[in-house]
């Protein structure tokens, strides 16, 4: 038997259908225990009224904007009075490589240890960064341009 962990009530009624129908048994952190008929029946029908909530929140969403919109309200996408000066662009480009420069004289001294450890190419130094668990900037796994890019950003911070 294959237990099912669900975080919360799924909103696609064929999706729970077809999880019940397979013979998973499915536990919800946030609900007793299903079980039998009864219990199958009570999970459809919860379903259903999630997910025709989902279709009424929708519309009034919908309609919501629509109403902005014939006030005048400007709806998304790039707003008046909202234009960067260059002074703040050239800030936040400045915070942003300063940003990235940490990061790498962070990351500088575990790509010397790989390299100490026989890692020669950057394919190799992206794979001991990334089996050691050490997400990149933004969180995700390393590739070999990430790890020359770091590279170069410590032998342009070295030669300044």
């Amino acid at each position: 038997m294959v237990v099912a962990k669900v975080d919360r009530l799924t909103r696609s009624v064929g999706f729970l259908s077809s999880l019940l129908d397979s013979g998973a048994d499915v536990r919800f952190a946030d609900l007793p225990e299903i079980k039998g008929a009864a219990g199958k029946f009570m999970l459809q029908q919860m379903a259903a009224v999630a997910e025709f909530e989902r279709g009424f929140i929708s519309e009034r969403t919908k309609a919501a904007l629509a109403a902005a919109k014939r006030r005048g309200v400007k709806l998304g996408g790039y707003r008046e009075g909202a234009k960067l000066t260059a002074k703040a662009r050239q800030a936040g480009r400045a915070a942003l490589q300063r940003a990235a420069s940490d990061r790498a004289a962070d990351i500088a001294p575990v790509i010397a240890e790989l390299r100490a450890e026989g890692a020669e190419s950057l394919r190799a130094i992206a794979g001991g960064l990334n089996g050691r668990g050490i997400p990149t900037a933004k969180g995700g796994e390393w590739s070999a341009t990430q790890v020359a890019r770091v590279l170069a950003r410590r032998s342009d911070a070295s030669a300044a």
